[in-house]
This record gives structure tokens, C-alpha cells and sequence, in this order.
């Protein structure tokens, strides 16, 4: 029986929604094709008429996780909007509740030493991703007058990133909230001090 071009769509989107879930909590190595089949309820054969490799799948699928982040950015700017977006944007990303939810946040954070062994295809999708991040993060940078508010956005972003990576990897729990805490607190009061400067 033929598939609509709608349920085919429902099918890509539950497929790529169950791989970038499993990539983000078990790896993307160790996250075989019948694992994505089974959480997103469908067959080999659907999967692979869709995508017809898991490379195809590791691909679209951090795009896809990659592009729901930064719709959560979107909505935190939306409601902060000016000088309140990125305090918002760091609070959210540096929370207890996206520690302890890997298989819904960052990929970066989850999967960012898995997909540096990954082949090229994977890698392209995630470096486009990156960069498009960093020119929205870059948006929220504040302006001093110079030119290196794309800078600012990969010092704020890495430390973020790191930090998250960090707070997940301790086992206790009070360092880990301290990891947060304290990085946010520090990347939140640069972004200011630099405002300071540019009104100066």
C-alpha cells in the first residue's frame, strides 16, 4: 500500500526526531538503526526508503535537533526581548532541567566529541548548524563599537557548552550545580561588563 505524502512526512519527522534522541543519550555509534525503527514505530524498510543510510539519518537528524535549539533561543527572545535575551537564553541552556535531559537539549553538548569522528556528510550538517547558531548568538552580543561580537558568541557559547558537558560528567551533585551556576553567572556578567565598555 502506498504512503501519503503526508504520512511520509510524519514518518521523516517521527524518524528523525527518535534518532536525534537516541544519538544524544547513547551516541551516535552505539545507536543502531533497529533502535531508531522501534522507538519511532516503524519498519527497516521505511526508515531506509526515507533515508537509505544511517550516515543519511546521523545527518538530518542533528540538523533537526540542531534547528529545534534554536527555536528554543527564538521563543527566549521573544519573551526578553533587548538586553534580557541572553541572560534568558544562558539561564535556560545552564539549568538543572537541561542537565538532567540530554536526549532532549544540546547537541553539542551531548554529541560533540562523538561527532568529531563521524564522516564528512555528518560533520558538514553540523558545522552549517553551528554557524547559523553563532551568527543568531552573535545578535545578542553586546555591541562596544567593535567588530568581534562573533567572537563573543563562540567564547559564550563554548563556555556554556563546556560547562554543561562538565556538570553532566561529575558525580556529585552539588559541584555540578555549581559548574552551572557559577558559568552562567560569569558569561552573564562579561556580556554586561561589555555593555558597560560600549557605552563608555
Amino acid at each position: 500500500m502506498r504512503v501519503s505524502k503526508l504520512k511520509a512526512a510524519q514518518n521523516r519527522e517521527r524518524i528523525l526526531a527518535s534518532a536525534a534522541r537516541l544519538f544524544r543519550e547513547q551516541g551516535i555509534s552505539a545507536t543502531g538503526v533497529d533502535a531508531i525503527t522501534e522507538d519511532a514505530g516503524l519498519t527497516h524498510g521505511g526508515l531506509y526508503s526515507q533515508f537509505g543510510s544511517k550516515e543519511a539519518i546521523a545527518a538530518e537528524a542533528i540538523q533537526f535537533a540542531l534547528t529545534r535549539s534554536k527555536r528554543v533561543w527564538q521563543r527566549a527572545l521573544e519573551r526578553n526581548p533587548g538586553m534580557r535575551a541572553l541572560p534568558a537564553i544562558v539561564d535556560g541552556y545552564l539549568s538543572r532541567a537541561h542537565r538532567d535531559a540530554p536526549g532532549n537539549g544540546c547537541v553539542v553538548a551531548a554529541l560533540g566529541t562523538d561527532i568529531a569522528r563521524q564522516p564528512r556528510r555528518v560533520r558538514q550538517a553540523f558545522t552549517r548548524e553551528i554557524k547559523d547558531d553563532l551568527e543568531f548568538l552573535s545578535r545578542l552580543m553586546p555591541d562596544d563599537g567593535g567588530e568581534d561580537r562573533f567572537e563573543d558568541a563562540i567564547v559564550t557559547f563554548a563556555s556554556m557548552a563546556g560547562a554543561l558537558i562538565l556538570a553532566r560528567a561529575v558525580n556529585d551533585e552539588e559541584l555540578s550545580d555549581l559548574i552551572l551556576k557559577s558559568t552562567a553567572k560569569r558569561v552573564i556578567k562579561r556580556g554586561k561588563s561589555r555593555r558597560a565598555v560600549g557605552r563608555s
